[in-house]
């Protein structure tokens, strides 16, 4: 469908054109025309598909050619990075229809908040948002949305993920009654739905499927422990050129770790997580769009809404636990008709989220073991089915149910955990040849023993601190 055939302003369709869109994806071609009538909406559709414009469009559309005195629609985002971008491409499509906008964030020194506060109370066309910020100007008493007549949820599953409900209900307490409020979702897990129903009135609903991977992605998938990662992820990159990497890792803890493991090996990479300064993060992200540097260590706060072409890997360094955020994350290699490889390191403990991929995918996905071949160890066996019941001592629990008092259960001893079972493990010492610690080990609960009769009770050092 061309956007010629939408209800659309001239000066908005000018502003298409420029953008270079030509026909509408079907996430856009289902959604402009409800946005339109005004109707409150519920979409669901995967990263990629043209969300962010099949919302963009037809509230630009309303936004400059009604008259609002202050600010006439506010989109609400998780993250800083997917704020700015959507405040560029405002920038971009609002150039024809006259509308202005800013991005509402934290991280910003004195200049940039002065500069937020002064939007807010002049009332720029269209505010984006990030929860916490958004709120720490609300209570300030200065901000006014009483013209107020568009609400965006965009990523409204990664904002709930994140913990963001309260705040998003806090902010809507601001807000006129009276609004077309529409949510925008890459997944549709219950809670999305239970939020739905409490903030958007007679909705209309999409939900289009998480589509495949496209075929042009080489998906490989290696059985590796903790500490035999990178050197199997440094023998694989062996010979690459012109690598442009992105590396997820589903703990912010491990982003700097791994960063200088790579640097020690020669290779160039910088880090970004949500714990980096604001100025920082815009920096390392557009030096890396830049081809300033070939590989970006990153948490989840890139996997979706963020706008990086031409990958030619994307690393899993840790198995995504929600097949869908999979599909978010190799997604950002192989656009535009080009190829791409996705590879992902499965350890011992990830091993039940590779069977929520199988399932999404309806197939069975080949698993290469070859760290023993690299004289890097037998890497673990792909045995699944002991994770599926909630882990290794599931069937001791379902024991332990079955037998009555003073029956003797099948609970093995409690043997102290070795470093290499560690759920964090200092990655970059791995390549190093350095010791490797661990952290986050079981610790054995110390028990309290009576004092003896006529002796003085012995304190323990830890308690005595904590008092």
């Amino acid at each position: 469908m061309n956007f010629n055939e939408f209800e659309l302003h001239e000066d908005v369709l000018n502003a298409v054109d420029s953008m270079n869109y030509q026909q509408a994806t079907p996430i856009q071609e289902q959604a402009i025309p409800h946005i339109i009538s005004g109707k409150d909406l519920l979409a669901c559709a995967q990263t990629g598909t043209g969300k962010t414009a099949a919302y963009l469009i037809p509230i630009l559309d309303k936004v400059a050619h009604e008259a609002n005195e202050h600010t006439g629609a506010l989109i609400l985002v998780p993250t800083r990075e997917l704020a700015v971008q959507i405040d560029q491409q405002i920038q971009g499509l609002g150039y024809f229809v006259g509308a202005t906008s800013i991005a509402v964030y934290g991280g910003n020194k004195g200049p940039e908040w002065d500069q937020q506060k002064k939007a807010l109370t002049q009332g720029a066309d269209i505010i984006i948002a990030t929860p916490g910020r958004l709120i720490a100007h609300l209570q300030l008493g200065y901000v006014h949305f009483r013209d107020l007549r568009h609400l965006v949820l965009d990523e409204a599953d990664r904002m709930l993920d994140m913990g963001f409900l309260s705040d998003i209900l806090k902010i809507m307490s601001y807000l006129p009654t009276e609004r077309q409020t529409l949510m925008f979702s890459a997944t549709m897990p219950p809670k999305i739905g239970d939020l739905a129903k409490r903030i958007l009135k007679d909705p209309e609903e999409i939900r289009l499927a998480v589509s495949r991977p496209a075929d042009r992605i080489d998906q490989q998938f290696y059985l590796a422990r903790d500490e035999q990662k990178l050197p199997l992820l440094m023998h694989l990159l062996k010979g690459v050129e012109n690598i442009s990497m992105v590396l997820f890792t589903s703990r912010k803890s491990n982003v700097e770790p791994i960063v200088r493991a790579l640097r020690k090996l020669g290779l160039g990479a910088h880090g970004i997580s949500s714990d980096s300064e604001q100025g920082e993060r815009e920096i390392v992200l557009r030096d890396f769009k830049n081809r300033q540097f070939p590989i970006l260590v990153a948490t989840d706060v890139l996997s979706r809404g963020i706008d990086i072409d031409n990958l030619s890997h994307v690393v899993n360094y840790d198995v995504p636990r929600d097949p869908e955020d999979y599909v978010h994350r190799i997604g950002r290699t192989a656009r535009a008709e080009s190829k791409g490889t996705a590879m992902t390191l499965i350890n011992e403990h990830d091993q039940k989220y590779v069977l929520k991929i199988e399932r999404l995918f309806e197939k069975e996905l080949e698993k290469k073991s070859v760290t023993s071949e690299l004289g890097l160890g037998e890497a673990p066996v792909f045995e699944p089915p002991r994770f599926r019941s909630g882990g290794r001592n599931s069937s001791n629990r379902k024991n332990r149910k079955k037998d009555g008092p003073g029956a003797t259960s099948a609970r093995k001893p409690h043997r102290e955990a070795k470093p290499q079972d560690s759920t964090s493990v200092e990655v970059g010492a791995v390549a190093t040849g350095a010791v490797v610690t661990a952290t986050d080990m079981p610790k054995r609960r110390n028990k309290r023993r009576r004092p003896k009769k006529d002796q003085p009770k012995t304190v323990n050092p830890t308690e005595a601190q904590a008092s």
